[in-house]
C-alpha cells in the first residue's frame, strides 16, 4: 500500500475538503483519505491519475498534476521532516472558518415564548427546500439557518406558522435591533404588569381579609359585573399577545405557552361571568367569580417575562465587548494627507494612522513605527504585545502609546474580528445533544399538559366533593398555568449562549455546543510537544564533528540544506549558520522524509540530516556519536546526524524548551483529574526528559506522523474521552480523531480547522479554561434542565390536587402563575452566574 500526498488547489473551506475526501474514499482502491483545505493524503493502491481526475471533477485543483510522480509525493513547501512533529511556522492568531458549503443565515425571530414554539419554527424552516441544518435558539430569538435556502423563502415559512421575522445583517445592526426588542418587550410587559396587578392585588386582598366573593345578591351582582367588564378589557390589552398568539397556534394545529396561559385565564374569567350573568344555574356554593385569579395570574407571567426580557439582554455581553472594539472610522492617510473617514469607506491597501490609545479599525501590517498593542479582549493575554514594523495589526486592538502607519489587508467581515464573532454568534446558536434531547420532550410538552388538564378536571368532575364544578375549574386551569414550558426552552439555551461567550472573553473560541458537552466528559487530555508544550522556537545548542569535519563546513552544509524548509528544526540550522555567517551553497534534490529527516545535493555532495532511522535505512554508520546521542537526548534535546557522501560527518543537538507556564497549566489539568498524556516523535529518552520538566508521567514516543490519529484510536479503545491539543498540520487527523480538538491559534490552518476549540493565545492554559469552562457550562446545563424538569413534574401534580386528601387545600392558580413565572427568571439568573465564572479561582475552590 502506497501513500500519496496531492497538494490541493481552490479549497476553500473544510466543507470542500470533506466533499474531496468522500470522494476520494468511494474510489476503487483507496483504503483511507484525509483531506485538509492544503492537500490529500490517500493510502491505497489506486492510480494516482484516476485521484487526480475525481479531485478536477469537483471542481478544484492539483497543483501540477503533470509533475506528480513517485509512490509517496511530498507537497511543495519543502517541509523538512528532521522529527516527525512537522510543525507550520505562523505567527498570525487565526480563528477558524466555516467548515460548511452551504451559506449561513442568520434571522431575528418575534412571536417565539416557549419550547414549543421551538419546535414549530425549526420545522418550517426545515421545510424550506435547500435548508441544510437550523438552530433556533429561544433565548437570542434567533434562528441560524445552513444551506442554499434563501432569505425570503425563510422567512415566509416563519410568518406562515404565525411568527415574525427578519433578516440578520451585520453584528452592529443586528445587536441594535436585538436590545430595540429587548427594551420594548422588557418595557411593554413590565407596563401591562403593573396594570394587571392594580387590578388584581385590591381584589385578591378583597377575598383575603374577608371580603365575599360570591354572588348573593343583586348589588353583589352589579357590582362584580363591573369588576368582570374591566377584568375583560384587562384581558384584551394587557393580556391580548397571549390570545392572539394562542390563536395563531391554534389555526396552525399546534399548542404553545400562550394556549396555557390563555385557556387558564380565559376559562376563569368566562367562569365567573357566567356566574355573575346566571347566577340561579350554578348551585349556591358554586356562586365564587375569579376575576382575581385571571388579573394575577396575567400580572405575575407578564412580570416574570418583564424580568426574564432584562435578564436574557445580559447573557450576550461578552460578544457585544467584541463588537463595540471595532471603531466606526479610521484615519486614513492620503497623498500625505490625513482624513478621518467611515470604516465602510476603508479599501484594502489604504494607509491608515493609528494614533496613541486608538482602537485598530481593520487588520493590517504596520509599515511604520512601534508600540505595544493590548489585544487581551481577542487572545485572553493581559501582556500587551509589542509590535513593529512588518508586524500583524488585528481590528479592536488597542494601542497603548506610539504613533503607527500601517496598511489595511483585511476589512469588514474579513478582519480577525469579525471572525471571532461570527463563529461565537454560531457557537451560540448551535445545540448539544442534552438541548436535542430537551427540544423532543418540549414539542410534546403543551398537549400534554392539555390531555392532563382534561383528565384532571373529568376526575374532579366525577369523583370530587361538592361543589364539583368549582373544583374542576381551579385544578383545571392551575394545571395549565404551573405546567408552562418556559424554563425546559431557556434552560439549555441560556447556558450556551452565557458559557460561549465567557470563553471568548477567556481567548477560547468554541466552534459548536457539542463540543461544549464533549469537553465536559473527557478524562484523557493528549499533548503534542513540539509547539504546544514547547515555544516551538528550537535553537542549536551543540555541535559535534567526526572524521576532521570543520564545524563551519558542517554548520554551512546543513543550513544550506535547509535553506528552503519552514520546519522549526531547520529554521533553528539556519539560523545558527546565519549567526556564524557561514558560505550559502546551491543545493539541489531536495527532499523531505516524513519522519526521517531530509536529503539533497549541496555543491557536489550528497547530504543527509535526520535521525538514527533515517542512517539505519541509508546504512550510514552511526556508531562514533552514541555517546554524544545519550548526552544530548538526556538533556530533552533533539540529536541530529549529519552525513556526508555516506559517512557520519557531525551531529547537532537542537533543544525547544519548555514554555514558561506549561508546568502550571500541566499541573491544572492534573488538578481536574484529567490522565494527561505526551505525544511526540521524538526518542524515548529526549521525550521523557521533556516530559520529567513538565510533570508528566505517561510518555508516547517515537510516533510517525501519519500514526498520532492511531494513538488516539489506541487510547479510546482503552476506554478513554480523549482531548488532543496541537498546533501543527500532522496533529489535524488526531485533532479531528479525538472526542475534543483543541487547536492553538497560532498553529497551521489545519491544525485550526480540524479541532472543535481555537485557542486564541498559545499557552496550555487556554486549553485548561477550556476545559473547566465546558464543565462548567454542562453543570449548569444540568442544573437548569434538573430544576425545570423537577418543576414541572412536582407542580403539576400538585396543581391536580393529589395533596388535597392530606391537606384538604388545592394550590392557587395565583401561586401556579407566581411559580411559572418564578422557574423562568431562576433559569436565566442561574446561567447568568456563568458570566462570573473564572476556570483558575473555581479550581483551586474545588481543589483547597
Amino acid at each position: 500500500m502506497s501513500t500519496i500526498i496531492l497538494p490541493l488547489q481552490n479549497v476553500s473551506c473544510m466543507g470542500c475538503a470533506k466533499k474531496i475526501q468522500k470522494t476520494l474514499e468511494a474510489l476503487p482502491g483507496v483504503q483511507q483519505a484525509n483531506v485538509d483545505t492544503q492537500q490529500a493524503v490517500i493510502k491505497g493502491d489506486a492510480a494516482m491519475s484516476e485521484l487526480v481526475e475525481a479531485i478536477q471533477a469537483l471542481g478544484y485543483g492539483v497543483a501540477d498534476p503533470e509533475s506528480l510522480h513517485a509512490e509517496t509525493l511530498i507537497s511543495k513547501t519543502g517541509t523538512s521532516a528532521s522529527e516527525p512533529d512537522n510543525k507550520v511556522s505562523e505567527t498570525e492568531v487565526t480563528p477558524p472558518t466555516d467548515q460548511s458549503d452551504g451559506e449561513h443565515i442568520q434571522l431575528l425571530l418575534s412571536g417565539m415564548t416557549c419550547a414549543s414554539c421551538v419546535s414549530s419554527v425549526e420545522k418550517a424552516l426545515n421545510s424550506v427546500a435547500g435548508v441544510e441544518q437550523v438552530n433556533v435558539n429561544l433565548a437570542e430569538r434567533s434562528a441560524y439557518i445552513l444551506g442554499s435556502a434563501t432569505p425570503e423563502a425563510l422567512i415566509s415559512a416563519v410568518i406562515d406558522v404565525g411568527y415574525g421575522a427578519e433578516l440578520s445583517e451585520d453584528e452592529q445592526t443586528r445587536r441594535q435591533r436585538q436590545q430595540a426588542q429587548n427594551v420594548k418587550t422588557y418595557r411593554t410587559h413590565l407596563r401591562n404588569a403593573i396594570v394587571a396587578l392594580a387590578i388584581g392585588v385590591p381584589l385578591m386582598a378583597w377575598g383575603v381579609f374577608g371580603g365575599s366573593m360570591s354572588i348573593n345578591s343583586t348589588t353583589s351582582q352589579l357590582s362584580w359585573g363591573g369588576i368582570g367588564v374591566i377584568t375583560f378589557i384587562l384581558l384584551i390589552t394587557a393580556g391580548r399577545h397571549f390570545f392572539v398568539n394562542a390563536y395563531k397556534a391554534f389555526s396552525h394545529h399546534r399548542a404553545s405557552m400562550d394556549t396555557l396561559v390563555a385557556l387558564g385565564t380565559g376559562s376563569a374569567w368566562l367562569y365567573s361571568i357566567a356566574v355573575v350573568l346566571f347566577p340561579s344555574m350554578f348551585p349556591e356554593q358554586a356562586r365564587h367569580v375569579y376575576f382575581e385569579a385571571s388579573a394575577m395570574i396575567l400580572g405575575l407571567i407578564t412580570l416574570g417575562h418583564a424580568l426574564e426580557a432584562r435578564a436574557r439582554s445580559r447573557t450576550s455581553k461578552a460578544l457585544e465587548r467584541l463588537i463595540d472594539l471595532q471603531p466606526q472610522t479610521a484615519i486614513a492617510v492620503i497623498d500625505g494627507v490625513e482624513k478621518e473617514l467611515p470604516l465602510e469607506h476603508v479599501s484594502v491597501g489604504m494607509m491608515l494612522r493609528l494614533r496613541p490609545g486608538a482602537k485598530v479599525p481593520v487588520d493590517g501590517v504596520i509599515e511604520q513605527g512601534e508600540s505595544y498593542l493590548d489585544e487581551s479582549m481577542l487572545t485572553g493575554e493581559p501582556l500587551p504585545a509589542h509590535k513593529k514594523t512588518g508586524h500583524k495589526l488585528h481590528a479592536g486592538t488597542i494601542n497603548q502609546n506610539g504613533s503607527l502607519l500601517f496598511r489595511a489587508e483585511r476589512i469588514g467581515s474579513d478582519t480577525m474580528l469579525s471572525r471571532i464573532i461570527q463563529l461565537v454568534r454560531r457557537a451560540q446558536s448551535s445545540k448539544p445533544a442534552l438541548a436535542r434531547l430537551a427540544d423532543k420532550i418540549s414539542a410534546i410538552f403543551v398537549p400534554v399538559v392539555m390531555i392532563i388538564a382534561t383528565l384532571t378536571a373529568m376526575a374532579w368532575y366525577n369523583f370530587g366533593p361538592q361543589p364539583t364544578m368549582i373544583y374542576m375549574l381551579v385544578t383545571a386551569t392551575t394545571v395549565l398555568i404551573i405546567a408552562c414550558p418556559c424554563a425546559l426552552g431557556l434552560a439549555t439555551p441560556m447556558s450556551v449562549t452565557v458559557g460561549v461567550g465567557r470563553a471568548a472573553e477567556f481567548g477560547v473560541l468554541i466552534r459548536d455546543a457539542e463540543a461544549l458537552q464533549l469537553a465536559a466528559d473527557i478524562d484523557t487530555v493528549v499533548l503534542d510537544k513540539t509547539g504546544t508544550l514547547t515555544e516551538g522556537k528550537p535553537q542549536v545548542t551543540s555541535l559535534f564533528t567526526y572524521h576532521d569535519t570543520d564545524k563551519t563546513d558542517l554548520l554551512s552544509l546543513t543550513a544550506s540544506l535547509e535553506q528552503g524548509s519552514e520546519h522549526p528544526l531547520a529554521q533553528a540550522i539556519v539560523k545558527a549558520g546565519q549567526k556564524e555567517a557561514v558560505t550559502q551553497l546551491p543545493q539541489q534534490d531536495f527532499q523531505a522524509l516524513p519522519g526521517l529527516g531530509v536529503s539533497g545535493i549541496v555543491g557536489d555532495i550528497t547530504v543527509l540530516l535526520g535521525n538514527q532511522r533515517l542512517m539505519q535505512q541509508k546504512g550510514v554508520d552511526t556508531r562514533l556519536a552514541e555517546q554524544e546521542a545519550r548526552e544530548i537526548a538526556a538533556q530533552g534535546a533533539t540529536p541530529i546526524y549529519v552525513a556526508a557522501d555516506q559517512q557520519l560527518i557531525g551531529m547537532l543537538g537542537i533543544s525547544d524548551p519548555l514554555r514558561a507556564d506549561s508546568v502550571e497549566a500541566v499541573k491544572r489539568l492534573q488538578a481536574m483529574k484529567l490522565n494527561v498524556i505526551m505525544l511526540t516523535g521524538d526518542t524515548q529518552i529526549t521525550a521523557e526528559a521533556i516530559a520529567k520538566q513538565a510533570g508528566i508521567t505517561t510518555v508516547i514516543a517515537g510516533v510517525l506522523p501519519d500514526g498520532k490519529a492511531e494513538q488516539i484510536v489506541t487510547l479510546q479503545q482503552q476506554g478513554n474521552k480523549v482531548a488532543m491539543v496541537g498546533d501543527g498540520i500532522n496533529d489535524a487527523p488526531a485533532l479531528a480523531q479525538a472526542e475534543v480538538g483543541i487547536a492553538m491559534g497560532s498553529g497551521s490552518d489545519v491544525a485550526i480547522e480540524s479541532g472543535q476549540f481555537t485557542l486564541m493565545r498559545h499557552s496550555l492554559h487556554g486549553a485548561a479554561d477550556a476545559i473547566a469552562l465546558s464543565k462548567a457550562t454542562l453543570r449548569n446545563m444540568k442544573q437548569n434542565l434538573f430544576g425545570a424538569f423537577v418543576y414541572n413534574s412536582l407542580g403539576i401534580p400538585v396543581a391536580a390536587g393529589v395533596l388535597f386528601p392530606l391537606t384538604g387545600t388545592l394550590l392557587s392558580p395565583v401561586v401556579a402563575g407566581a411559580a411559572m413565572a418564578l422557574s423562568s427568571i431562576t433559569v436565566v439568573s442561574n446561567a447568568n452566574r456563568l458570566r462570573l465564572f473564572t476556570p483558575r479561582q473555581t479550581e483551586e475552590k474545588q481543589n483547597g
